[in-house]
């Protein structure tokens, strides 16, 4: 069994409480996008009883071309997640990607995310931590989830312990990932809750040459897989239409179809909880 990590009263991470959903679009587009995209994850998980947390990126530094659309930058991307944390009286989440950002990004943000090929970043990892705040470190595609340990270390040795740790898929040959439902159970035993990352995983990393690929008709069934194997919180991706999204369409889920993929998950949640005392 992990160790609990709260955020609030409403919302704790581990042991036997229902999981989370982390969601919205992947890299803020414009405040109108994010405020309607909000409103109906506000509505959606409020009707279906699921622990919400806001997610999008102010900037997505790793895109895979320079000429990729990157969001609006750190002041203005926190502005308006600080609108949305406001409005809809919800926590936000976003990533970091440099040590400088951690204290002015905490200012705002709930819970720092830690990107994926940046997850051994030493000096990102302890100015996170430093923060205080929950620090989210997704596994690197290129890492052995045993080896979250020596990430886990640094922080606790940083001198914070609320911790998740996000599973996203390894590296699979080329231009491909797989995700080992293993990974949930080996991350959880460092003692850390876990997460899955539904959408990430589903990526074919430079599939379209300049950007990313991905197969979001494989969200539900994965998603589900992980609920029966026990999870802290789930991480999605969505947008209103992500063909037209500027980030990450192909692998990010339709938001007047989030409804539907969720409900199946609640009750696998549910039928695990009671009963689960490790994974």
């Amino acid at each position: 069994m992990s160790n609990t990590v709260k955020l609030n009263e409403n919302i704790i991470f581990g042991g036997n409480n229902p999981f989370v959903l982390i969601a919205g679009p992947c890299v803020i587009e414009s405040e109108t996008v994010i405020m309607e995209t909000a409103a109906q994850l506000k509505e959606i998980t409020t009707k279906l009883n699921i622990p919400f947390i806001f997610k999008a990126s102010y900037d997505k530094a790793n895109r895979s071309s320079i000429h990729s659309f990157r969001g609006p930058g750190m002041d203005r991307g926190l502005e308006i997640l600080a609108k949305v944390k406001e409005t809809f009286d919800v926590p936000v989440t976003s990533d970091i990607h440099d040590p400088s950002q951690a204290e002015r990004a905490a200012e705002v943000l709930d819970i720092l995310q830690i990107p994926a090929f940046l997850c051994r970043q030493t000096d990102l990892l302890v100015a996170a931590a430093k923060t205080g705040k929950i620090v989210n470190v997704k596994k690197g595609q290129f890492l052995a989830p045993w080896d979250m340990k020596n990430v886990v270390n640094k922080l606790r040795e940083s001198a914070n312990e609320n911790i998740l740790l996000t599973e996203r898929g390894s590296t699979f040959g080329y231009n491909n990932l797989v995700v080992d439902m293993r990974s949930l159970i080996e991350m959880r035993a460092l003692g850390a809750p876990v997460v899955f990352d539904a959408t990430h995983s589903v990526q074919i990393p430079g599939g379209n040459g300049t950007s990313t690929g991905g197969k979001s008709e494989y969200v539900p069934h994965l998603s589900r897989a992980a609920a029966a194997v026990g999870v802290d919180a789930l991480f999605m991706e969505v947008h209103p239409n992500p063909a037209e999204a500027k980030s990450d369409g192909p692998n990010m889920v339709k938001l007047d179809q989030l409804e539907e993929v969720l409900k199946p998950i609640v009750e696998i949640d549910r039928l695990m909880k009671p009963s689960k005392v490790s994974i």
